[in-house]
């Protein structure tokens, strides 16, 4: 099979397309044949050695995607050769052939594409998670959603939305923030007036939930919650928050949380039964995938550059 790898850590450039010895599945994994793969920042960060990665060089870069399974787990019949899956969560998966974890699978209806599952169901599960689990959204409830065109806040505003409550978007430029509002928000910012916007959406009190995914902005988005409020903390895109005095915290009565999808799907049963609701809210139009662009594996290193330059609106596709 062929793969993406990369030897050292650096640029888009160290990425290479080669050939390598095809996976040997361990017991209780199932072989795929890899049709489409989601491109993530994580993957970035994991090229440029900011993430841990195990092993040794070369690496492959990549942790979710769908496809068809090769050769089914010794004694499983859930998902027999031939099966359409995706999964979330398995590294390795820039690759022709990815091994995959049978309790990871995700059976793909047969209205949901491969390129759907590979756009949605790393980052619509974990928007789920934020609208469910760190924070359960109530009808008229004042959301405010960091990098609101990306692949989970595209999905965010929509499922915010899809609860009742009313959303602002922030994103970094014009054909951005027109993007936030077709999504469904009611009002999009940039990172110079989101907090004026907030505060005359909420009509002064302050939002119910802000969801920042951004880091350096923690402070700012603690400021912009009312009273009583949450900010839910999922991700570092522009670096490490400042440290937060917890007497903010009492002194406002609100509340601070963090958010990571992986203690949420603690086992097969309930990634499955999320991954049900996330197929369900795509079919009946409340949730609608949006693909910045699709590259060819082959040319990851191409992928890994466009999202970088941070103009992508949506998922970046990786086509095998």
């Amino acid at each position: 099979m062929h793969a993406l790898i990369f030897d050292r850590f650096g640029g888009p450039e160290v990425l290479r397309w080669a050939e390598r010895p095809d996976p040997v599945p361990a017991p209780g994994q199932a072989l795929v044949r890899m049709k489409s793969v989601g491109l993530n920042f994580a993957d970035v960060y994991r090229r440029n050695g900011n993430y841990h990665l195990s092993g040794s060089a070369p690496w492959v870069p990549g942790y979710e995607g769908a496809g068809v399974i090769e050769r089914a787990a010794a004694g499983d019949r859930l998902f027999p050769p031939g099966s359409r899956v995706g999964f979330a969560d398995m590294p390795l998966s820039n690759a022709e052939l990815v091994a995959v974890d049978q309790d990871k699978l995700i059976a793909l209806p047969d209205d949901i594409t491969f390129d759907t599952a590979a756009a949605t169901l790393l980052q619509g599960l974990t928007a789920q998670y934020l609208t469910t689990d760190s924070y359960r959204v109530r009808p008229g409830d004042v959301a405010v959603v960091h990098a609101a065109a990306g692949g989970v806040g595209l999905l965010l505003v929509q499922m915010l939305k899809a609860h009742g409550a009313r959303v602002l978007g922030i994103a970094s430029s014009a054909v951005k923030r027109a993007a936030v509002l077709g999504a469904g928000a009611d009002a999009a910012a940039g990172y110079d007036d989101w907090r004026g916007q907030a505060h005359a959406l909420s009509a002064g009190r302050g939002a119910d939930v802000v969801y920042d995914a951004v880091g350096r902005t923690l402070g700012d988005s603690l400021a912009a919650a009312r009273t009583g409020g949450t900010v839910v903390f999922y991700g570092m895109a522009a670096g490490d928050p400042d440290p937060v005095d917890p007497r903010l915290l009492m002194d406002r009565s609100l509340t601070l949380t963090g958010g990571d999808l992986w203690n949420v799907l603690t086992s097969a049963t309930i990634r499955r039964e999320r991954a049900a609701a996330l197929f369900a809210q795509i079919r009946d139009g409340r949730l609608r995938p949006t693909v910045a662009a699709r590259f060819a594996l082959r040319d990851g290193a191409q992928a890994h550059a466009y999202l970088e330059c941070r103009e992508a609106i949506g998922k970046v596709l990786l086509s095998v």
